[in-house]
Order: C-alpha cells, then sequence, then structure tokens
C-alpha cells in the first residue's frame, strides 16, 4: 500500500486543528483542503482532484470523473446515497461512511422523542401554554414495559436498544436477514451500541411485518435509504400498527411513504409520529407537517454534524482507517458491492 498517500479533504466542519492533527499524525502523507460540496452540482477545482489517492468528504463534486488515481473514498455521512451512479464499481474506488461517529447523538434524539410521547409532553406543554393546571393519567404513563421495533439494526439503532434495555423494554428488531448479527469491521465507540448482536429479544425478515408491527408501541426508523428500503413502508404496514403506536424517524422520510402517513395521522389511525429527516427539506411553508398537531417534526438536527464533537469523532474515525488503508488492512465500515448498487 502507498505509504505516502494524496489526501483532499472537502467537509463543511473541517476546522484547522483536524487538519494539524492529520498532518502530526501522518507527516508523510500530502494533505489537500478543498471547499465544501454543498450541492450535488458543485464542481472541485480539477487540479486539486489530480493524483489524489484518498477524498475525505461529504458529497462528491459534479467532475467525479477529474479523479484520475482516486483509490478510496471516507464519506463524513452514514448514509451512501450520494455515491450512487459514480464509476465507484468500474474503477475499484472503495468507499467507507461514517457509520458509528452518530450513534449516540441520534440515539438519544431517539430516545427523547419516545418519552416526550410516552409522558405527553406536548399535552404538558399546550397546559403552561394556555395556564391549564392538570393532573391526567396520559402525563404519567411508564415507558417501562414498552415494546419499541426497529426497522434496520445498524449502529444507531443499537444504540437505541441498548439504552432502552437498560431502562427495562422490550427489543424487536427487523433486517435484511431476520439476524442481528456480530459487526467486527464496523466502527463502534467502546461501550456503545450492541456490537455482537445480542440485545433484541425477537428479530424479523423484512416478510413479516404482519407478525412485527401489531405489537409495538414505538416504530423506530433506523435503517439506511437504499433502492430496496426506499417507500417500504406504506399504507398496509402502517395499518398494522395499534392506534396507540407512534412511528420513531430518525433516519430518512422516504422510507415511509409520504402520503399514507399523512393520511394515518389525520384519520388518528396511529398516535402521532416524529420525524427529523423530512420528504423536503427546507420544508416548504405549505408543508401539511407543519400544521399536524400529532407530529413532531425536527430540521435534521438528530445528528451533531455542526459540533466540535462531530468534527472530532470524524477526524478520529478517518485517522484510524487511513492506518489500516496505509498498513493494507482490512476498513471500518467499508461499503459493500451490493450496498455501492443501492441494494
Amino acid at each position: 500500500m502507498k505509504k505516502t498517500p494524496r489526501i483532499l479533504i472537502s467537509i463543511n466542519e473541517t476546522t484547522q486543528k483536524g487538519v494539524d492533527w492529520l498532518c502530526q499524525t501522518f507527516p508523510d502523507a500530502e494533505v489537500r483542503v478543498g471547499p465544501f460540496i454543498y450541492d450535488v452540482d458543485d464542481k472541485m477545482p480539477a487540479d486539486l482532484m489530480r493524483g489524489v489517492d484518498v477524498y475525505f468528504c461529504e458529497l462528491p463534486p459534479r467532475n467525479f470523473e477529474d479523479f484520475d488515481q482516486l483509490k478510496w473514498m471516507q464519506l463524513t455521512s452514514a448514509g451512501y446515497g450520494q455515491v450512487y451512479g459514480l464509476p465507484i464499481i468500474e474503477r475499484g474506488i472503495r468507499v467507507t461512511n461514517g457509520t458509528g461517529n452518530f450513534d449516540v447523538v441520534i440515539a438519544e434524539w431517539n430516545i427523547l422523542m419516545m418519552l416526550t410521547w410516552q409522558r405527553n409532553m406536548p399535552g404538558m406543554l399546550a397546559n403552561q401554554k394556555n395556564c391549564l393546571y392538570q393532573r391526567r393519567e396520559d402525563f404519567q404513563l411508564q415507558f417501562r414495559g414498552s415494546t419499541i421495533g426497529f426497522f434496520g439494526y445498524g449502529g444507531i439503532g443499537r444504540e437505541t436498544a441498548r439504552i432502552a434495555k437498560a431502562m427495562g423494554v422490550t427489543v424487536w428488531g427487523m433486517a435484511p436477514n431476520g439476524k442481528a448479527r456480530p459487526r467486527p469491521d464496523i466502527y463502534c465507540i467502546r461501550g456503545v451500541g450492541d456490537p455482537k448482536g445480542v440485545l433484541p429479544d425477537r428479530m424479523f425478515s423484512p416478510d413479516q411485518f404482519e407478525e412485527f408491527m401489531p405489537h409495538l408501541d414505538y416504530l423506530v426508523i433506523a435503517a439506511a435509504l437504499t433502492e430496496t428500503s426506499k417507500d417500504i413502508i406504506g399504507a398496509k404496514e402502517l395499518n398494522l400498527l395499534k392506534p396507540s403506536a407512534v412511528v420513531i424517524n430518525s433516519a430518512r422520510a422516504a422510507i415511509i411513504q409520504e402520503q399514507p402517513l399523512i393520511q394515518c395521522l389525520r384519520e388518528g389511525r396511529i398516535r402521532g409520529a416524529s420525524i427529523d429527516a423530512l420528504y423536503n427539506e427546507p420544508l416548504p411553508p405549505e408543508s401539511p407537517w407543519w400544521s399536524m398537531d400529532n407530529t413532531i417534526i425536527t430540521s435534521h438536527i438528530a445528528g451533531d454534524d455542526l459540533t466540535t464533537r462531530f468534527t472530532e469523532g470524524i477526524f478520529g474515525l478517518f485517522g484510524e482507517n487511513l492506518k489500516r488503508y496505509i498498513a493494507g488492512k482490512t476498513l471500518l465500515n467499508e461499503l459493500t458491492t451490493e450496498q455501492l448498487q443501492g441494494n
């Protein structure tokens, strides 16, 4: 493996501290810092791309073809839909993602939303706004004993499950193979998540929605958006949920079909939903999501990509992978050919 890789960094969270750390830790590497690619139509100066072996980024530039010897891309995001359609497989380019760096903070958002619904915090806040002092049973419901079903059991799902199990909650999971497998080559902070895949009380495959959905108090969407997972949950699946169930989606909204979910919520066929990564961003003023009383929406802030913690974490992951790359070892979070094809 090349001992002096040329690295191009293009992430919005780049700080001089992070670049300095990289240069000090890998003094033989040539580190270039390019502009942040905000949109898929943005271009990167071609002179920065020539001769680059490693690209550390959130988004690829429109002129991706100007990389003349790229070997490896490290993405800052856990999602990887931004590489679909690029000549990755044809050119033998390896791709790793940011899985693991978001696990704790997004799991905390998931727990926050479930507790908000469990104790009916929206109702309490409405009472406060209306100067209404009221003691009600739905303000006192215990979370312990609830059943959470995870659609997708990756890093975020596993960390949410770890916290939930400590709170006395039953954990069910749904994964493509119907199993919660160990993940030895996936980045995981020590003490976080379920790297051995032992926490779920029961696992299901995607052909078992009829067994999975009716028993859930909370359906937590924790899967990557792929061609397979897009729109996989529609009216048929949502109608299997009980009326008291709540949908928690910190993944990508499009895993659930929008109109069936809106209709389900408007008709009161489920209790509510919390959604972070919305169907349209930024959400336009005319969107029905703004005015739905049984919905909590947040503006794609479940993660912490605007914080110093995120920067330190993603540079730490990249640094570990760069060591492995130079040594010719297995990379953490490397995407398979099937994943790169959107399956």
